[in-house]
């Protein structure tokens, strides 16, 4: 067996090296008109995607001061294009611009790009030093690094290096958002890179803003399409997923269907001790589409389940002593699984032995495809996973129990026939394919949601979400695990644009899933 990794046209694009990405760019921007247009779309992009991500934090005032950090070349001009777009649309903000390296060094298109500011906001540009624009008190709400693009090599100069400390530095500044890649991070990085609160990658994403150890100065990474991958692709083994995966979702369905069309998805989950996770669990899949949800959870939650959300089958399960899914748990698994399409297992499920037994037990039988999650991820269940078609959504932590640190180990190396995708939850999660004892490729990244994210239950309604997704879908393990992450990650995007980052509960994603659909 082996995974599918087809995606409907357009869902993914390639993540290139900075080499891979010059040597593309240069076969489509043959010339100079050609490079204004990439220059123009990617400005203007730019600043909508930032006045999208203020939201977050109440939208940028309406009398914004903008910071503009402008390089030699084509960074700086993009740069300038986002501020132009900013102030269009905020027509009392102003500028203040810095041409580190000098207005004598600016290239053709970047000069042009600050000529159009400036006859466009007319009165609203300032010129001005480094030193004059970061004077203690001065106050910014946006700064735009357009410095150095992904061309960029170490060392840094001195000079440069100075600015982009004393940017970091400067408690006036209030948002950070970095041209492509910010400034000093690249194939080789600078000491002090320019530390971005959200880097724009610009028509393709590069290689170096998904690096580990510059996390901390690319911030949150969004991806910008302008079109390079309209006519062709280049073959790539990591790739960043669109939101288009889930145009098929947002589709009329049929009218000639029933509940049965959309599939049944089993949940077997709950405990005394995380009585929440499995209801969350169960209300994402409801939201999933899928046509039937039934779960399976201790018997003293379910009738009080059942009367919050009817909807659903609630089948109460024998307990253990200390409120777990007791053995006698597969036995009722056992009758409803015929007529199942998938099956998640983990929410909110204790460690006892007998409950980790009996999720073993229950895995050995099941004949449909898995989603695992929380205390399911243990090796001892990964290892009952032999043949078996599994989804896996470990966090940090049990990722490492998995044996995750040097490669995803999730079962034995005498497990030919199994397959698993992996769903690596973090500021950016990342899905790889993996068979047998170690990750093989391709891997796959999502780029939508945040800290808003980080909250108890939200990995509870993913994984609900994703078992709803794969119950409509189980022939496409890729395919489910995905969309799941891309619409869990633009809901949670919607909601902090809507109820900024912190007052927020994460239920109320839940909220947000049919406009993630649509928007």
């Amino acid at each position: 067996m082996s995974v599918k990794t087809d995606f409907p046209s357009g869902g993914t694009h390639p993540v290139l090296t900075c080499a891979e990405a010059k040597a593309w760019e240069a076969g489509l921007l043959k010339d100079e008109a050609s490079e204004w247009a990439a220059m123009e779309k990617a400005g203007e992009s730019i600043g909508r995607a930032v006045l999208e991500d203020y939201q977050e934090i109440g939208g940028l005032p309406e009398k914004a001061r903008v910071l503009v950090l402008v390089g030699k070349g084509h960074n700086g001009g993009d740069a300038l294009l986002a501020a132009r777009t900013i102030l269009a649309l905020r027509p009392q903000s102003r500028a203040v611009v810095v041409l580190c390296f000098g207005a004598g060094d600016s290239r053709p298109l970047a000069a042009r790009s600050l000529d159009r500011l400036k006859a466009e906001a007319s009165g609203r540009v300032t010129m001005a030093t480094s030193g004059e624009a970061l004077v203690a008190g001065a106050t910014y709400d946006l700064c735009l690094d357009g410095i150095f693009g992904f061309q960029f090599r170490a060392p840094m100069d001195a000079a440069t290096t100075a600015v982009i400390a004393a940017v970091n530095a400067h408690p006036g500044i209030l948002f950070r958002a970095a041209v492509d890649l910010p400034s000093g991070v690249g194939e080789t990085c600078a000491p002090v890179p320019f530390r971005a609160d959200f880097t724009y990658a610009t028509g393709i994403v590069k290689r170096p803003v998904l690096a580990a150890g510059v996390a901390d100065s690319v911030g949150r990474l969004r991806y910008l399409d302008l079109g390079f991958f309209n006519a062709a692709m280049p073959a790539a083994t990591e790739h960043v997923l669109l939101a288009s995966l889930l145009a098929p979702l947002a589709a009329l369905r049929s009218s000639q269907t029933d509940k049965r069309t959309f599939g049944h998805v089993l949940i077997v989950g709950g405990s005394r001790s995380f009585p929440g996770a499995v209801m969350l669990a169960a209300r994402a899949a409801l939201r999933s589409g899928a046509g039937l949800v039934t779960a399976f959870v201790p018997a003293a939650l379910a009738p009080e389940y059942a009367a919050a959300h009817p909807e659903a089958m609630w089948v109460g399960c024998p307990e253990t002593a200390k409120g777990g899914l007791a053995a006698g748990t597969l036995e009722l698994v056992r009758e409803k699984l015929p007529r199942a399409t998938a099956l998640l297992i983990g929410p909110g499920m204790s460690a006892e032995p007998e409950v980790i037994a009996t999720v073993q037990a229950i895995v050995r039988i099941a004949n449909i495809p898995l989603v695992l999650d929380a205390d399911a991820l243990r090796p001892e269940v990964m290892a009952a996973c032999r043949g078996r078609r599994v989804i896996c959504t470990p966090h940090a932590g049990e990722y490492e129990r998995l044996g995750g640190r040097s490669g995803l180990r999730p079962v034995p190396d005498d497990s030919s026939g199994t397959e698993i995708v992996a769903v690596l939850k973090g500021p950016i999660t990342r899905i790889v394919v993996a068979s047998g004892p170690t990750e093989t490729g391709p891997a796959y990244y999502s780029l939508f949601g945040g800290p808003v994210l980080a909250r108890g239950g939200s990995g509870d309604i993913l994984a609900g979400l994703t078992g709803g997704l794969l119950a409509q879908k189980p022939d496409h393990l890729l395919l489910a695990a995905a969309r799941g992450v891309v619409w869990h990650g633009r809901a949670a995007d919607l909601l902090a644009r809507t109820h900024g980052q912190v007052a927020v509960e994460i239920s109320q994603i839940l909220e947000q899933l049919g406009p993630g659909l649509h928007t």
